[in-house]
């Protein structure tokens, strides 16, 4: 009894006291018709979006053609990085570019990964550093040195939008995402793209795995300037160049298996503005259909969150145990025993749980009879993080297509 009423004041405390959340009204603002909203710039910044891509042909055609029709103002262009892939990417993205035209597209590759560089932060280098040179060259080509404003001229590029292969972005998802930072003096604005939702255990893990990561990193503290919770949403990163390089982007990172939450730290730590909230016109179409798939997808990194220290794996477990657990089974004891106390506690608590995901559900355009499944999505949860650690021990590490980190460095 006394730990199901454990249990109920837990749930008390998170819905009020967890930064809100579990509600979804943290959003980019856009400009209205009427012209309400954030102002347009006096003189839209230029953009180098930045794709590693490795083995990404089978996304590909749905991502990359939406980055191609960006309806941007200012000087934009795109830079895949093809990270060693063996399926064609480069040459499958060259062939969209002929195809659908648009924004001038770059297809590079950066070679095997440095020593103590992941895969991607690798290509993410390679990335900024032919978008810096390319753009400055541009722009020195066409006498455009763009000091409308007062924006320092250095002839290099103002923001880098890093995205990944699998995103598709609606077509004013840029300009949107430019005049959010522009007018809020933001360094990274980052959207947490809407993941595909088709499959039955798509729907059953899929809007949980963004209800779990907003409990850990609540949107309104990540927003807050002087609050010390920092995380980003690695498919859509627009950041401020100088920002990047006041912090040492990527290389102050570069060993970082979850590099989202590990920039957006290291950009707040240096003293820049982020901003993070949910996406409305910004999709991933990477398919999960089945649990195998989802569960390599949280199982890759779940250790890695927890620093790899068996201490927090053991406080993670007995936490998702008591706060998700406890109420189903109070209320099935409290049955089976007759005890309506025990029985009460249990249900008060699985009803505050099931109500604080429906707003999530709703944002997936979901059933809401799956609110009171979400003991069950937790106990999988619980299982991947502690399959997670079991792989770790074993050598295993974090995989990802083919590479993996035997003992990647939790993010700082």
């Amino acid at each position: 009894m006394w730990i199901a009423a454990g249990s109920l004041a837990a749930w008390l405390w998170l819905l009020l006291g967890q930064g809100f959340f579990w509600r979804t009204d943290v959003r980019l603002p856009r400009r209205g018709p009427d012209g309400s909203g954030p102002p347009e710039p006096a003189a839209w910044p230029s953009v180098a979006v930045v794709v590693p891509a490795r083995d990404e042909s089978a996304v590909l055609p749905a991502g990359l053609p939406s980055l191609l029709a960006q309806d941007y103002p200012g000087p934009a262009e795109i830079f895949l990085i093809d990270d060693g892939s063996s399926d064609g990417t480069g040459k499958l993205a060259r062939e969209l570019a002929e195809e659908y035209g648009g924004l001038p597209l770059t297809v590079d590759s950066p070679g095997d990964p440095g020593p103590g560089w992941t895969g991607k932060l690798w290509a993410v280098r390679h990335g900024m550093a032919l978008a810096t040179t390319r753009i400055a060259a541009d722009r020195k080509d066409n006498g455009d040195h763009r000091d409308d404003g007062g924006r320092k001229d250095d002839g290099g590029v103002d923001y880098l939008l890093l995205t990944d292969a699998d995103i598709a972005h609606e077509p004013d998802s840029l300009r949107e995402l430019v005049r959010a930072a522009e007018a809020n003096g933001l360094d990274l604005v980052s959207q947490m793209a809407r993941l595909r939702v088709a499959t039955g255990w798509e729907r059953l893990i899929v809007p949980a795995f963004v209800y779990f990561f907003a409990q850990l990193y609540p949107f309104r503290w990540v927003n807050r300037p002087r609050g010390r919770t920092a995380a980003a949403a690695g498919g859509c990163v627009l950041l401020r160049r100088e920002a990047a390089e006041r912090a040492g982007i990527p290389e102050s990172i570069r060993q970082s298996v979850i590099d989202d939450v590990a920039l957006a730290r290291t950009v707040k730590r240096s003293g820049g503005r982020i901003w993070l909230g949910l996406a409305d016109r910004v999709d991933s179409v990477r398919p999960y259909p089945r649990l195998g798939e989802l569960w390599r997808m949280v199982s890759r990194s779940a250790y890695t969150q927890l620093r790899h220290n068996p201490l927090l794996l053991l406080m993670t477990v007995a936490g998702l145990a008591m706060v998700y657990l406890v109420p189903p089974a109070a209320v099935v004891a409290g049955v089976l025993t007759g005890r309506p106390t025990l029985l009460s506690l249990g249900a008060a608590a699985w009803v505050l749980m099931t109500g604080s995901y429906i707003p999530m559900l709703r944002y997936y355009r979901q059933t809401l009879w799956l609110a009171p499944l979400l003991p069950l999505t937790a106990l999988l949860y619980l299982l991947m993080t502690v399959d997670s650690a079991v792989r770790h021990h074993l050598g295993q590490g974090a995989a990802w297509k083919g590479r993996t980190y035997a003992r990647p460095s939790a993010a700082p």
